[in-house]
C-alpha cells in the first residue's frame, strides 16, 4: 500500500526566556503542523507568540502540545494528576495558545499530549479520558458554546496521538477526530508502541536509518520493531524531533526523500 499524503509535525517553542531548545524558524520551513509547547513542560507567553507569528506566515497548522506540569522535568516525569485537574490544565494550556494564534491570524487546529503524559495516555484510562475532557471544554469554549449551548461539535479540535492508544479510544467515543503519529527516530516495540526512553536503543540516531524508517511507515504503513518485527503503523502524521543534534537538516532530508518517492506532504487539518 503506498500512502498518498502524510503531514510532518515537530514539537517547536520549547524554550523558555532566554533559553532555547530548537530551531523553530527553520524547522517551520520544513514542517506542515507545529506542536507548540503551552508553557507547562516547555515555553512561556513570548515564545508561543513569536512561534504563533511564523508558523501563520508560512501557513503551518499549529497545534498544542500539552502536558503535565513540569518544567523542571520538560514533562517526562512521572505523575499522577486528579482528573478533573488534569482536564482543567490542558484546557487552560489550549486556550493560552488559542489567544496568540488567533492574534497571528490563525487557530489552534489540533491538540497532541507531550512527554509523560503522551505515554500514559497510551494505556491509562482514566488520564485518557481526563485529557479529552480538556479538549472537549476548550473546544466548547472556542467554538462559542458553552456546555448547554450545543456543545462542542461544532470545533471538536482533532487529537494526535499513537495509533490504538487509550487516548484515540476516548477521543472516538466523546466524537473528536483522531490522528495517528508515527516516529521515524523512536524504536517501537512488537505491540506497536514506543520503547520508553530510559531503555538502550529507544532513539534512533543514525540518519540514514531515520529516513529509511520515516519512508516505510509513510509508504507502506509498517516498521521494524526492536525484537525484529514488522509492525503495522497507521499513521497520517511523522514527528520529527527537534531537539535533537542536526534536527533541521535531517528534517529537510526527510521531507525531500518523502517527495521523491511520490509523498505529498500535507498539514492532515
Amino acid at each position: 500500500m503506498t500512502r498518498v499524503s502524510i503531514d510532518l509535525n515537530a514539537d517547536l517553542g520549547e524554550g523558555f526566556g532566554r533559553w532555547t531548545l530548537t530551531d523553530d524558524e527553520q524547522l517551520l520551513s520544513v514542517v506542515t503542523s507545529a506542536n507548540v509547547a503551552c508553557g507547562f513542560h516547555a515555553g512561556d507567553a513570548a515564545t508561543m507568540r513569536r512561534v504563533c507569528e511564523l508558523a501563520a506566515e508560512r501557513d503551518v497548522r499549529i497545534g498544542a502540545q500539552v502536558s503535565y506540569r513540569d518544567l523542571a522535568g520538560f514533562g517526562r516525569r512521572a505523575m499522577d494528576v486528579p482528573p478533573a485537574e488534569l482536564a482543567a490544565e490542558v484546557a487552560y494550556q489550549i486556550g493560552a495558545l488559542e489567544v496568540f494564534a488567533r492574534a497571528a491570524g490563525s487557530r489552534v487546529a489540533y491538540v497532541k499530549p507531550h512527554g509523560a503524559l503522551y505515554n500514559r495516555v497510551v494505556r491509562d484510562e482514566e488520564q485518557a479520558a481526563a485529557v479529552v475532557d480538556g479538549v472537549l471544554l476548550a473546544s466548547a469554549g472556542l467554538s462559542g458554546h458553552g456546555p448547554s449551548g450545543g456543545g462542542p461539535a461544532a470545533y471538536g479540535l482533532p487529537v494526535l496521538g499513537l495509533p490504538g492508544s487509550r487516548l484515540h479510544e476516548a477521543a472516538v467515543k466523546a466524537g473528536l477526530p483522531v490522528v495517528g503519529e508515527a516516529f521515524g527516530d523512536r524504536a517501537y516495540r512488537a505491540d506497536g508502541t514506543l520503547l520508553p526512553r530510559g531503555q538502550e536503543g529507544a532513539v534512533v540516531t543514525d540518519p540514514a536509518e531515520v529516513v529509511e524508517r520515516s519512508l516505510s511507515m509513510a509508504r507502506f504503513g509498517v516498521v521494524t520493531a526492536r525484537c525484529g518485527r514488522s509492525v503495522a503503523v497507521r499513521a497520517r502524521s511523522l514527528c520529527l524531533h527537534g531537539d535533537t543534534p542536526g534536527a533541521v537538516e535531517l528534517a529537510r532530508r526527510v521531507r525531500a526523500q518523502l517527495e521523491s518517492a511520490g509523498v505529498r506532504v500535507e498539514a492532515f487539518a
